[in-house]
């Protein structure tokens, strides 16, 4: 259900980052609803940043010709990890509403590419972190088309949960079906798969660690150029758990689906959804152990809850 955004609106109930999905059927309706957004900015003075697969982009430019305020930026510079996600907004973003200047972004997310379960679940998750790291940022809003010609209506509720806006027939609508606050529901980690290795490790085991999943990954068929990432991302979660999981940890490695994962479990409990998607400041004491794990890998999947500690998974891809 949703509802429109009138003048009649409590104050104080629209969201100040303005988050709107854009469920569209073929180019004709992607055009329209997206050149109305830009025009809107336009007519208002703002900046706009398209950031769209190439196809879409291509149909965009041929109607927004020699447009200043208008920026492109490639859809996949920020890599396939959504992890990642969020950083290159806030870089992009920054940069085109430096001294004030209002931002609008059209986003579209490449569903379609996710190269599995997982994947897709970081990506519906990254849409609904959005919320939270913009949620300041009053000047910014973003505008998200989806794709929805293949009638899947049940990825595309899932997708518009995390949404506070729908983008219907010109206007902003408020999704009642939105996940707000800390309503967010994970999809359940799946057991490792058999065979796999563990390894139970403490204070002065981290070379063990390093050692065994880079033999583990050698032998799964990581590319030997990606070992050394893969060994320092490694040595950042077991650190992590060491200092703050209760000074020790189990660690999980096996080969799934062309993916390298290894898994880190302890004790501790991270209250902070936005840690490693945020560029970490000179100034900032700790909280780069999650942060090169995110620029490392090619996955990252993090579940944390007080009563039952912490699970790290770190995704490798394996070349086919």
């Amino acid at each position: 259900m949703s509802v429109p955004l009138t003048s009649k609106t409590p104050a104080g109930q629209e969201p100040s980052f303005r988050h709107e999905l854009y469920p569209y059927r073929g180019d004709t309706q992607f055009l329209t609803g997206t050149l109305g957004f830009i025009r809107e900015a336009l007519d208002a003075g703002e900046a706009i940043i398209i950031a769209v697969p190439a196809d879409k982009a291509s149909l965009l430019r041929e109607e927004l010709t020699d447009e200043p305020a208008v920026t492109f930026v490639e859809a996949s510079a920020a890599g396939a990890n959504p992890g990642r996600h969020i950083a290159a907004w806030t870089a992009w973003m920054s940069e085109q509403g430096e001294g004030g200047r209002p931002v609008r972004g059209i986003g579209e997310t490449a569903w379609r590419l996710a190269r599995n379960a997982a994947h897709l679940s970081e990506l519906r998750y990254n849409e609904w972190l959005l919320n939270r790291a913009f949620a300041r940022s009053p000047a910014w809003s973003m505008l998200c088309p989806y794709d929805a010609a293949d009638e899947d209506r049940s990825a595309l509720r899932s997708v518009s949960r995390c949404h506070p806006l729908i983008h219907q027939d010109g206007q902003s609508v408020r999704n009642e079906g939105y996940l707000s606050a800390d309503d967010y529901v994970f999809d359940t980690l799946p057991d490792p798969c058999d065979p796999f290795q563990e390894l139970a490790y403490t204070h002065g085991d981290l070379s063990a660690v390093r050692s065994k999943v880079s033999r583990c990954a050698a032998d799964a068929g990581v590319p030997e150029d990606r070992l050394p990432k893969l060994a320092v991302a490694v040595t950042e979660i077991a650190t992590n758990s060491i200092r703050h999981g209760g000074g020790r940890g189990t660690l999980r490695s096996w080969t799934q689906d062309a993916t390298f994962l290894c898994e880190f479990r302890d004790a501790g409990y991270i209250s902070d959804q936005l840690a490693g998607r945020t560029r970490p400041t000179a100034e900032q004491m700790g909280g780069r152990g999650l942060w090169l794990a995110h620029q490392l890998c090619d996955l990252v999947e993090i579940r944390s809850t007080r009563d039952q500690g912490t699970t790290v998974r770190l995704h490798m891809d394996i070349p086919q």
